[in-house]
């Protein structure tokens, strides 16, 4: 067994006439050695050198230090090693490989992490600049564990291997007239790491694959395929031109403040332009060269459709008429057309329509995708690479997300540091909150209210006339029956009925509650929620938000309609409903989803509707000595303690006037102040945590931007970004799995009976096929929580049928495989693949219903 350090008593392996770095993949199937190490390293250090100088003039010598891309170059020196060399030439086909067997065992490598580990100890015993070896060490994504291993240890080819790595950083050096970069801290650090990544992933891509055609002439090429062109834009434009009205006085008040780098935030009613607002803002910085892009991230899981609709209009008005944005961005499938080489290729990590997005100059995605650019998880420095210079729009930042405070702060420090442009947008946030934020002393307690924290100038607050307020009438009932009867009655009315629940379950039983009876009298009925395949939830989204939104304001007299949904109807969702039930929640949930009530002032009623809102509630005493039982599944979304806070607010109430009482409401519920028991108890719970998830003291520790070498990089499917556990586990739905005879297709019968064949073996598609076949089947895939995912297939069985040539089927050393599949039967129930057990549950899903666990 090697021993960590241990001074070596062996001859070292023989070195190699050639090093390579990679094999090659012939059209004829058989595999043979591809380019050098020093080919590729060179490579890869181009193409950092040509994505630095893409970058916007104006910032891009405070993201990226001189030599940052000799060090995107170095980051597989530790290729020349013993276990790396043998592992490629066991690859290789026999007839067509001249490297000599090598008497080490290449499985060894995961012990210090492959390659990389070696690159990294290799800088570290050259004394490269702090930062540098690390950066080096973790450009597949995780840290290597490396504690007391040499670069001249035995396992690592001993003195004479590591004398063949210092010539080939010598020759680095020269090659690409570049040296170690001296990094400044952390955040620089996190950025020169994603760069060093996306360098070796587009250096590894098809325009560098045969080792036999020149490189010298691909790399502009290269960045052009993945998509790093920087956009051009339109000119002076005003506000009316890109939206087609003027805009309202807090619009023009937030566009005039955002003048620089900086962290602004936006507090102002639902329904008043917030999102045009910012987007303008963000114009003026792309114009003006002070930003690279947008990246807008909305709370919800599954991004809304709408969101993409609306910002794609904008694009469409902004960018330059010569801009290559314009036919690439603007498409549903962009994210699939550009090449983001090895790692963003069907069946990479990487090749997912979430995680490009942060890659590419504009884009939609979640909040949890930015807060892991902040955190220690696999390829968490490729998102701050990827956010860094641009405009990042944070809509619907509540006050709940105290929660995860901890970790949107460390955000939006790290932002900050990097050169970007913050645009919190709140419709419900507090005092303290907003400090913690903006991490200065702040005065104001106007509402609506502009933050303007503009780097290296002082904080300035400006507070906006209220305008008018309206009533809302509200009742808290506990009976769920007695708000069911009255759904139905006031929707046969002819009203548009909004009903939220807190978790997919129930909305799931509650909208079969409603479904059959409001068909008999006549009353449409509709579920929207995340756990839908796209295709069905586009189908629903736009059929349910076009008809309770101004797109159906013709036809809203027609009937009455129930639309019953999650969170998702709460956030960014232009929908106006006469009648709303909501199952209880935080006070700024509560508060975002009655934005929904009411919205627009020319929005036909039927007759007889007023704005009111039932919430479904536990009788106050009840909920603080028992939140569990009082609140049920809602104290497993949002903390038992807040939910107490709340509902001792709301208690007692029959109205509201909005927007006047939001900020009442909101600084009532979460003014910090001592408590006793059990209220104390519930507090604890929050600040500490519980044996089924972490509390805010745990999430702090995971906030740590760390670049450290201990190894503990979390896999991205465990990095806890929410309260409770997020949907993170994919499940592939079919209807029925086939091979042909002689085993080399795959056919796939998907949920509308249509039909896919999938090639066993990669030779079998071009790469283009390959992406449009693979984007297919991501259309098929459900993300659901871990409880209640279908049990994971064995690996092989996987890659029996082709699967991991359009999934990421996982790293046993690093990360686990969060992709199952299942079949849905004729009458919607889940079955294993050849009769594989799924588990326990009885699981079902249904083009109306969507995926759902069946209690026996």
């Amino acid at each position: 067994m090697l021993k960590r350090g241990k001074v070596s008593r062996v001859d070292p392996p023989p070195l190699p006439v050639f090093f390579p770095a990679k094999t090659f993949l012939q059209p004829d199937g058989r595999t043979r050695l591809g380019r050098s190490v020093f080919n590729h390293c060179q490579i890869v250090g181009e193409v950092a050198r040509e994505l630095v100088r893409r970058q916007p003039a104006g910032f891009r010598d405070s993201l990226f230090p001189d030599g940052a891309h000799f060090a995107a170059a170095a980051h597989d020196i530790g290729k020349i090693s013993p276990t790396f060399v043998e592992k490629l030439r066991r690859a290789c086909d026999p007839a067509l490989c001249t490297l000599q067997p090598l008497p080490v065992n290449p499985q060894l490598e995961s012990t210090w992490g492959g390659h990389a580990g070696v690159s990294q100890l290799t800088a570290r015993a050259l004394a490269a600049p702090e930062f540098v070896p690390e950066i080096l060490g973790q450009h597949h994504g995780f840290s290597p564990s490396l504690g007391g291993f040499r670069a001249d240890d035995e396992q690592f080819g001993g003195v004479a291997w590591q004398a063949e790595r210092i010539r080939l950083v010598d020759s680095l050096k020269q090659a690409l007239q570049g040296d170690w970069p001296q990094v400044r801290g952390l955040a620089q650090a996190r950025v020169v790491a994603g760069l060093t990544s996306v360098a070796d992933w587009i250096g590894s891509g098809q325009n560098f694959e045969d080792p036999d055609i020149p490189w010298q002439q691909s790399i502009s090429k290269a960045l052009d395929d993945a998509g790093f062109v920087p956009p051009s834009y339109r000119k002076d434009l005003e506000f009316v031109d890109v939206f087609g009205w003027p805009p309202r006085e807090a619009q023009a008040a937030l566009i005039s403040q955002v003048q620089g780098p900086g962290v602004y935030v936006l507090e102002a009613p639902m329904g008043l332009g917030k999102t045009e607002a910012a987007l303008f803002a963000a114009y003026h910085m792309l114009s003006a060269g002070q930003a690279s892009g947008i990246y807008f991230a909305l709370p919800t899981q599954l991004t809304s459709n709408k969101i993409f609709e609306r910002f794609n209009s904008f694009l469409e008005q902004i960018l330059s008429e010569d801009c290559a944005h314009r036919s690439l961005l603007l498409h549903s499938n962009a994210w699939q057309v550009t090449d983001m080489g090895e790692e963003g290729r069907p069946g990479g990590s990487w090749f997912n329509q979430s995680k490009r997005g942060l890659l590419a100059p504009f884009a939609v995605g979640t909040i949890d995708q930015a807060l892991m650019a902040a955190m220690n998880v696999k390829h968490g420095f490729v998102r701050a690479f990827g956010l860094a210079g641009k405009v990042v729009i944070l809509d619907e930042v509540h006050t709940y997300d105290a929660y995860t405070g901890t970790l949107l702060d460390a955000l939006v420090e790290l932002l900050r540091s990097l050169h970007c442009t913050v645009i919190i947008l709140s419709a419900t946030l507090n005092q303290e909150r907003r400090r913690e934020l903006v991490k200065d002393d702040l005065k104001e307690a106007g509402y609506p209210l502009i933050t303007a924290c503009r780097n290296g100038w002082p904080v300035t607050e400006v507070a906006l006339p209220a305008g008018s307020s309206d009533p809302v009438d509200l009742k808290l009932i506990e009976n769920d029956l007695v708000a069911i009867e009255e759904a139905l009655a006031r929707a046969e009315q002819g009203q548009q009925v909004l009903w939220i629940e807190n978790t997919v379950a129930e909305a799931q039983q509650r909208y079969l509650d409603l479904a059959a009876r409001a068909s008999e009298l006549g009353v449409a009925c509709g579920l929207l929620h995340s756990r839908f395949t796209v295709d069905d939830r586009q189908a629903i989204e736009d059929h349910w938000v076009n008809q309770f939104g101004k797109p159906g304001w013709e036809l809203r007299g027609r009937q009455g309609r129930i639309l019953v949904g999650t969170q998702v109807l709460e956030q960014s969702l232009d929908i106006d409903a006469d009648f709303m039930v909501s199952r209880f929640a935080p006070s700024d949930m509560l508060l975002q989803r009655m934005g929904r009530l009411w919205r627009h002032a020319g929005t036909p009623r039927a007759e007889g509707a007023s704005r009111e809102c039932w919430v479904l509630a536990p009788e106050l005493d009840t909920a603080i000595q028992q939140p569990m039982s009082a609140f049920g599944s809602s104290a497993h979304v949002y903390s038992p303690y807040v939910l107490c806070r709340s509902l001792e607010v709301w208690n007692g109430l029959a109205g509201l006037r909005l927007p006047d009482d939001i900020r009442p409401l909101i600084e009532a519920t979460y003014a910090s102040r001592d408590e006793v028991e059990p209220m104390s108890r519930w507090l604890r719970d929050l600040e500490q945590g519980t044996s089924r998830r972490k509390g805010r003291n745990g999430l702090r520790q995971l906030a740590r931007v760390t670049l450290a070498e201990a190894g503990n990089t979390l896999p991205e499917s465990k990095a806890q970004t929410r309260y409770s556990e997020t949907d993170s586990h994919e499940v592939l739905l079919l209807k029925r799995i086939g091979r042909s005879r002689d085993g080399r297709i795959t056919t796939l019968t998907l949920l509308d009976g249509s039909q896919l064949e999938l090639p066993v073996q990669r030779t079998g598609l071009d790469r283009w096929q390959w992406r449009s076949l693979s984007a297919t089947l991501m259309r098929q895939i459900v993300t659901v929580h871990p409880q209640h995912a279908p049990q994971v297939l064995p690996q092989a069985m996987l890659e029996k049928f082709g699967f991991q040539h359009c999934f990421y089927l996982g790293n046993p050393a690093q990360d686990e495989a969060v992709l199952r599949v299942a079949l849905v039967d004729e009458t919607g129930r889940l079955q294993g693949v050849e009769q594989a057990p799924l588990g326990e549950q009885t699981l079902e899903y249904r083009s109306d219903l969507g995926y759902r666990v069946i209690k026996d």
